[in-house]
């Protein structure tokens, strides 16, 4: 099974993070990288985001009946 989109970002946001870690780059590859990076992350915000949006949490009431409602994740 291929690998999600946010797999493939987060993936890439990690390998520049340790990229950028080692210290082994130069200025501008390393604002290259960085640049990269950022938009890989905002990516993964968005996905994250509009997964949120779908997710639903099931509840069951006293009666034993089961309801859905939307998830509200604390903040």
């Amino acid at each position: 099974m291929a690998k999600s989109n946010f797999e493939k970002e987060l993936g890439k946001l990690e390998k520049i993070a340790e990229e950028l870690e080692k210290g082994d780059l130069g200025l501008e590859e390393a604002l290259e990288k960085y640049e990269v990076g950022i938009a890989a992350y905002k990516k993964c915000q968005k996905i994250l985001s509009a997964l949120q949006k779908k997710v639903e949490m099931l509840t069951k009431t006293a009666p034993g009946e089961v309801k859905v409602k939307p998830f509200a994740p604390e903040q």
